[in-house]
């Protein structure tokens, strides 16, 4: 290797600068980071209301006023009495991608008072339109003239002073010429509809022509006559914001992050998994009508809108940063409506009851994360019970010990029985029914809580005397024979009501055990033998047959083993049935062969006579 060899072999590396194609970055701020090409309303009305507070930041007494109009040609003009620009400003912030006056040393003070946090700024307005004129005048050096800044989607630019008559007050004035395609998005009609969801809640002075867009104070921070005045007002701006008529309205107001709002109670039931969307305003600009993570997921039930200075904006300005800020608000507002459920139970009682007959679902949830939620709504959470639709409380007092099941079919095999023979149930096997009910105990002590399963239930039926069950052994006998291929047991009680003839027990352990013989049945040799051997003593269904019933007296009474037998299936099938369980294919075969045997047994009697 010579010697100029070695020494170009260790020369610095030469800088090189990125070049940035704006069509390009164009495509994928409309197509990628923003949601609408209705977001660069909110960036032009986001820099104008910075600027007036950059401007008021150090002149407290300057005009805080931005005006929009449309012009005959169809372009949009919106002016702005902010701190403005001079050409060195031009030069550094309009055409420098990324970079943001937000950033500037002589506001870095104040970037908080800001809505904005990232420099991509009027670039955005590239998504409606195909050139962008800028005329602007500092406050901070009144001497120096006006300077005009005009880019095109090109992303080629001029720079240029203007007389002083061009702009002789202090701010900046922003012209769009639309792209093809893009009118709409600067009609005037738009335009307005535009400023005032984004900007109603702005703090100062805003125009459409000479129609206003802010609307203060906000709903929620309204003097009104009455409480009731209130409600009927807020209800008014929910159904214009949201389009429903709210059960009630809730306050949020959380003074130490900065937040003041209303939070809306749908007047229907929606699904826990359905993620709700709220409405955001970060000082005043909406920055999202679809934030879902601003409230804990039990609180689906409601819809907020609420303005904050404290939470921050992702990149798109379109939703909410995910952090520690955003996790103390998303609990600090939890508890408000935590708070407001238990101010319902202890002092109305009546619109409680309005909301938990809709939204019992979402309490219930909240509830068995939250003891004392649990303890205040004892009297008011509706469950399915044997004695009718009763609260927890209630239907512990009426009982020693709380049944229940963990599934509605196992409470539709034993509710009827239970109820006959004074054991009270609850069903457990509806939505998070079942841990409130296992969680009962913690706030309710002296409270015995038991699941429900096939031998309580076969405990609390009357035995049938010895002798009478002895001499029915032949009959119980064919009767067992013909079920126990079905993997179910035969038992003779007597109980009430008496026109069940037979009832159909079984409880997971049993199922289970059932589902694993029939894959031991179906499965090949190796694993036939691999299920087999986890083969365990786990309980059988049973068919339990009501000696009270005067049909299965009778049937009890015959002579005939295959007539008994067929007369079995029948009434295991309609046991199953009843208990309203799925039919397995076997399950199926059984019913229709029993009632093809029947028929052939009727029939056949009949021409016997």
């Amino acid at each position: 290797m010579d010697s100029q060899t070695s020494q170009s072999s260790q020369a610095s590396p030469s800088p090189h600068t990125f070049q940035v194609d704006l069509r390009g970055l164009v495509d994928l701020l409309s197509h990628h980071l923003y949601s609408s090409p209705k977001v660069y309303l909110r960036e032009l009305l986001q820099n104008a209301v910075d600027a007036i507070t950059a401007r008021r930041a150090e002149q407290p007494d300057a005009p805080a006023r931005v005006r929009l109009s449309v012009d005959a040609g169809g372009g949009l003009r919106v002016e702005d009495s902010g701190i403005g620009l001079t050409e060195s400003d031009v030069h550094s912030l309009l055409a420098t991608i990324g970079r943001s006056s937000k950033r500037a040393d002589g506001l870095q003070a104040a970037r908080s008072d800001f809505l904005g946090q990232f420099g991509i700024g009027l670039l955005a307005c590239f998504v409606v339109a195909e050139r962008i004129r800028v005329v602007s005048r500092s406050a901070r050096t009144p001497e120096a003239p006006p300077v005009e800044w005009t880019a095109a989607d090109d992303g080629s630019y001029t720079v240029r002073t203007l007389p002083d008559a061009e702009r002789p007050e202090p701010g900046t004035t922003v012209h769009l010429v639309a792209r093809a395609g893009a009118a709409e998005w600067l009609a005037e009609e738009r335009v307005l509809a535009l400023a005032r969801d984004f900007g109603s809640l702005l703090p100062y002075d805003v125009r459409v022509g000479e129609e206003e867009v802010t609307d203060l104070p906000a709903p929620w921070d309204r003097a009104y006559p009455s409480p009731a005045n209130r409600r009927v007002a807020l209800a008014r701006h929910c159904h214009e914001l949201f389009g429903f008529t709210p059960l009630d309205s809730i306050e949020l107001n959380v003074p130490l992050a900065g937040i003041r709002g209303v939070a809306y109670v749908l007047p229907a039931a929606v699904s826990p998994a359905q993620r709700a969307g709220h409405r955001v305003h970060l000082k005043g600009m909406l920055l999202t009508e679809r934030a879902e993570q601003l409230l804990p997921d039990w609180a689906f039930f409601v819809r907020c809108v609420l303005d904050t200075d404290s939470l921050r904006p992702t990149a798109s300005r379109e939703s909410l940063y995910e952090d520690e800020t955003l996790a103390a608000v998303r609990e600090a507002l939890g508890e408000r409506i935590r708070s407001w459920l238990t101010g319902l139970a202890a002092g109305d009682p009546q619109r409680l009851a309005a909301f938990l007959s809709v939204h019992h679902l979402g309490v219930k949830s909240l509830a068995r994360h939250d003891k004392e939620m649990l303890r205040t709504m004892l009297p008011w959470l509706p469950f399915e019970t044997t004695d009718g639709r009763l609260s927890l409380e209630e239907f512990a007092q009426r009982h020693p010990v709380v049944h229940f099941t963990r599934t509605v079919e196992e409470y539709r095999q034993v509710a009827p029985i239970a109820s006959a023979q004074g054991v009270g149930v609850i069903n457990g096997g509806y939505t998070y029914d079942s841990e409130l009910v296992e969680a009962l105990p913690s706030v309710r002590p002296g409270t015995v809580v038991a699941e429900l399963d096939a031998d309580t239930v076969t405990a609390h039926l009357d035995a049938v005397d010895p002798a009478e069950e002895l001499a029915l052994a032949g009959f119980l006998a064919a009767a067992r024979a013909r079920l126990d291929p079905l993997g179910c047991d035969v038992v003779l009680r007597a109980f009430h009501p008496l026109s069940v003839p037979a009832l159909h027990l079984d409880d997971r352990a049993s199922r289970h055990e059932q589902a694993r013989a029939e894959a031991e049945e179906q499965a090949d040799d190796l694993w036939a033998g691999i299920l087999g051997s986890l083969r365990g003593s786990a309980p059988r269904a049973r068919v339990v047959l009501n000696h009270l019933n005067p049909l299965i007296r009778r049937i009890s009474s015959l002579g005939d083993a295959e007539l008994i037998g067929t007369a079995t299936e029948s009434l295991y099938g309609q046991a199953l049935l009843m208990a309203q369980r799925p039919l397995r294919p076997a399950d199926s075969a059984l019913l229709n062969r029993a009632f093809m045997g029947l028929l052939e047994w009727a029939t056949n009697g009949e021409e016997g006579r």
